[in-house]
């Protein structure tokens, strides 16, 4: 084990409100950016193909993904041996923040290898920062308080990314049409819709918004130091690393639990971030109705997170994931299964009517019905998750293990979204490749259910040296 002791400063009410403000900070790029407002405008906008550019961003998405599976541990690891969390998530913001401004100057018919490394560099230091501060959790509050503590800040984080997008609609973004955005404004700062520039602006939006809102963790939230230098640091963490991973088969509990999120993160991920475009190659849906539809869909997260706070704290956070992921698998085979004219694969026909105004046909609106459901629980499913972990961890391994667990979200996460793409490309259909989410969902579910919890039932042995 560390052979240097971890000094620590108790957390005050101000400090876990600050650490909770990381949610906040960080939620608009993951709302804003990836799902609802740029990679919808990636996929049908900055390309003339809706299928060649759900297939892209999927690949983009891929590619970043398995680079955050390969690394994650590495970086918990680190940031057990090290002590310090905030220098590694100053470091990584400094990454996000300057890939997220470069987002501008993807125009229209451009190249796409600048988005596209945009989004790569940006999501990879997005999530390794969240490595570095999900491990700082345990060390908060008891583990009694974890599961509230954990969806209270993933509300505020929906509650932040809810914000941005009304800062984009009734600010920002214009119409193509009318030029206008939703209350009738004309764009700040001369923004033209038709040149792409409603949705570009989202980069350096969420990369300022990122730089005001994590101040107050790094002044305010305390951090810990095991007093390593650096290299030393370094080569400690991979060796706990190593120890870690054989004490692993010894952690059933652990083991289970991580193989089953390895899966259902995987459905999730693949979900929030092709589930906008898939609804604006079907519909057409242009800034302004993706913006609307996010914005339901966050009213419905906040809502989630808030009664599923209370329940993880009485039933557990295990009930809390398991009942979310069937809301998820319902919700998911409810928007495949809609299309122009019908739902349920057809076994519903609805009018074709456009009856004008946002969300005008019957389809639509069915569409959004099932992505308020999808709002309710998929807040939930991962801030339970988190606090499933932090609940059957030491302080000391947390982030080691919170290290393991970004890897368990993401060792496959190139799978779902490489499956919707390849099986896209391969069928020409992208409700056929957005079936293959529902697969993801549904086996780790059934994983779940027979992983025990909390998962401490079964002690790491002794670590190797």
């Amino acid at each position: 084990m560390l052979s240097n002791s971890v000094t620590t400063q108790p957390a005050t009410k101000r400090g876990i409100i600050s650490w909770m403000f990381y949610d906040w900070a960080a939620q608009p790029f993951f709302t804003v950016v990836l799902t609802f407002i740029f990679g919808p405008y990636f996929a049908s906008r900055l390309i003339d193909d809706p299928t060649a550019g759900q297939a892209a961003w999927g690949y983009t998405v891929t590619i970043s993904g398995i680079v955050i599976a390969l690394l994650s541990p590495v970086m918990g690891a680190i940031a057990d041996a090290s002590g310090s969390r905030k220098k590694w998530i100053g470091f990584f913001a400094f990454i996000k923040i300057s890939a997220l401004a470069l987002l501008w100057f993807a125009a229209p018919g451009s190249a796409l290898w600048l988005p596209m490394a945009c989004i790569i560099f940006a999501t990879i230091a997005a999530e390794f920062s969240i490595v570095f501060n999900d491990s700082m959790m345990p060390r908060l509050v008891n583990k009694t308080e974890v599961g509230r503590l954990s969806n209270s800040a993933w509300g505020l984080g929906y509650l932040g990314g809810l914000v941005a997008l009304f800062i984009v609609l009734l600010l920002l973004a214009g119409s193509p049409a009318t030029g206008k955005t939703l209350i009738g404004l004309t764009p700040l700062f001369g923004l033209d819709p038709t040149a792409g520039e409603d949705a570009r602006i989202t980069g350096p939006l969420a990369a300022c918004w990122y730089f005001i809102f994590i101040i107050p963790m790094f002044l305010f939230t305390p951090d810990t130091s095991t007093g390593l230098p650096l290299g030393v640091a370094v080569k400690t963490g991979l060796r706990e690393l190593k120890n870690t991973l054989v004490e692993l088969k010894h952690r059933t509990a652990i083991l289970k639990f991580l193989a089953a999120r390895m899966l259902y993160q995987d459905g999730v991920n693949g979900l929030l971030a092709l589930g906008g475009t898939f609804a604006a190659g079907m519909f057409g849906w242009k800034t302004v109705e993706m913006g609307v539809y996010g914005i339901l869909l966050l009213f419905a997260a906040i809502f989630g997170c808030y009664f599923a706070g209370k329940i993880d704290v009485r039933l557990g956070s295990k009930k809390v994931v398991s009942a979310s992921l069937v809301g998820l698998i319902i919700a998911t085979l409810g928007i495949v299964s809609t299309g122009p004219g019908y739902t349920l694969f057809g076994l519903l026909q609805l009018s074709t009517t456009d009856t004008g105004g946002l969300f005008g046909t019957a389809a639509e609106k069915a569409y959004i019905l099932f992505g308020l459901l999808i709002g309710l629980v998929f807040g939930p499913v991962q801030a339970s998750s988190r606090s499933y972990l932090a609940r059957s961890v030491n302080v000391d391994e947390a982030g080691r293990y919170f290290g393991l667990y970004a890897f368990a979200g993401r060792a496959t996460s190139f799978f779902a979204p490489l499956s919707v793409a390849t099986i896209t490309v391969l069928t020409n259909s992208a409700r056929i490749g957005m079936c293959a989410l529902i697969v993801f969902l549904v086996v780790g579910f059934l994983l779940l259910l027979i992983a025990p919890y909390p998962a401490v039932d079964n002690r790491a042995k002794p670590s190797v040296e």
